[in-house]
């Protein structure tokens, strides 16, 4: 079952709208967002709360686990040191870590839920492979697709446009909902429909 939930970006209201922050813009389309008290910890942002919070009316298995997330606020090369001090203190596997973040290899307005795997050239995967000291960990996909030049950074850097953030807000908001679902009944629960990409238009409204 999934422990710790990790959304990348980068801190700072300069990066707030940034395709790299397809994570952390994921955080606050949580259901249950309002009831989580975030406070300055593990050199990021941390708060926690018990499963029972996530299962909305269903009944569930462990309801009093306590389940922790973490928006680092070590800018995204660094994400994994964020991660693995708190997921250290907590002794935590990391099977039982999520990684929400941007996917250039799916496009805007999808989203897929993966276990383990390769890293796509993502340096906040690299982070947290390398501080986790192995892949094998969830990850929550969000598509911003490829740009149509060469300057990577540059597109993963800069915002999404009005018409691409119509395109993503549906996507944050029912990939939340599957987020809360996987972590109440467990990320296993949502394979095979969520290991393939989603499009925006056929997620289900709440």
């Amino acid at each position: 079952m999934i422990e710790l939930a990790v959304f990348l970006g980068n801190p700072g209201r300069e990066y707030e709208r940034n395709r790299h922050n397809a994570g952390r813009l994921l955080a606050r389309r949580l259901p249950f967002y309002a009831s989580l008290v975030w406070r300055k910890k593990y050199r990021g942002l941390y708060a926690a709360g018990d499963a029972s919070l996530f299962a909305g009316d269903r009944s569930v298995p462990g309801a009093d686990r306590r389940v922790h997330f973490l928006m680092p606020e070590t800018y995204m090369n660094l994400s994994g040191e964020s991660a693995a001090e708190a997921a250290s203190f907590f002794r935590i596997k990391a099977e039982d870590v999520i990684v929400v973040h941007d996917e250039l290899e799916l496009p805007l307005g999808t989203a897929a839920f993966k276990f383990a795997g390769g890293l796509g050239g993502h340096n906040g995967l690299r982070s947290m492979k390398a501080a986790l000291d192995t892949a094998g960990f969830w990850r929550l996909r969000i598509g911003i697709g490829r740009p149509g030049h060469d300057d990577i950074s540059g597109w993963v850097l800069s915002d999404f446009s009005a018409a691409e953030g119509e395109t993503l807000e549906p996507v944050l908001a029912a990939s939340a909902r599957a987020l809360a679902e996987a972590l109440s009944l467990g990320p296993e629960s949502l394979l095979p429909e969520w290991n393939r990409k989603k499009i925006a238009g056929v997620f289900p409204e709440p």
